[in-house]
């Protein structure tokens, strides 16, 4: 399978001299196309400055981050900005709609930004939630959604650009374990259907137990790296 990631001797430090704090030291991770995986940890263990690393959401103190072959490390940020807009969605554990905009218009919003033309985003954003299962609650405001289905519309504003990657940051803290179960789910069919990456933040065994891949982080190191069974 080709490459989505890969990071090589990455460490992300803040602070310096005595203050000094490293949030990741020298790992080594790499991302094929269609895998679901999770990375584990504790709090403070380094799962969502990898995240941020493999969003292109923050860059390395030191080593390097390629994305789909591109050495992204030292570009600047309207270049990653650009990456993002085209190649990575994200789903968020807070869901992250605009509350004044209807379902069908919050997933509108990813292709505006990509500078898709009007015609286009429509037709690809009622498809995407018509594929999540909200084709009849395409204006309904997020107040107006259950958590469940807002967190429905943040997989399908994340998947109408059809991109490369899906980072989804622990995306069942805020749902009860049935609603949880039935997004992740969801992800798997998404996964499974059009060959779509995942790559999970979470404290969830639910999650841990459907990924392929199991990634465990402790003090900004990668101390497991495992396969499903």
């Amino acid at each position: 399978m080709p490459t989505i990631c890969e990071i090589r001797n990455a460490s992300k430090t803040y602070g310096s001299g005595a203050t000094l704090v490293y949030a990741l030291k020298d790992c080594d991770f790499s991302l094929a196309s269609g895998e679901f995986t999770a990375l584990s940890g504790p709090s403070g263990s380094g799962k969502t400055t990898m995240l941020n690393l493999v969003g292109l959401l923050d860059v390395p103190t030191a080593g390097t981050v390629k994305v789909e072959g591109t050495d992204v490390s030292g570009l600047p940020n309207r270049a990653l900005a650009a990456i993002r807009a085209k190649r990575i969605g994200f789903v968020f554990q807070s869901f992250n709609l605009i509350p004044v905009l209807t379902a069908l218009e919050n997933v509108e919003l990813a292709l505006q930004l990509a500078h898709v033309g009007d015609g286009t985003r429509r037709e690809k954003s009622v498809r995407a939630l018509e594929q999540v299962g909200l084709g009849d609650k395409l204006h309904r405001r997020p107040n107006q959604l259950s958590g469940g289905q807002q967190q429905r519309v943040a997989i399908a504003r994340a998947l109408v650009k059809e991109p490369a990657l899906i980072i989804a940051d622990e995306p069942t803290a805020n749902l009860d374990s049935n609603t949880g179960s039935e997004i992740l789910a969801l992800m798997r069919t998404m996964n499974a259907d059009h060959g779509t990456t995942f790559l999970f933040s979470t404290h969830d065994p639910m999650v841990m137990k459907m990924a392929r891949r199991l990634v465990t982080l402790h003090d900004g190191q990668i101390v497991t790296d495992e396969m499903a069974a």
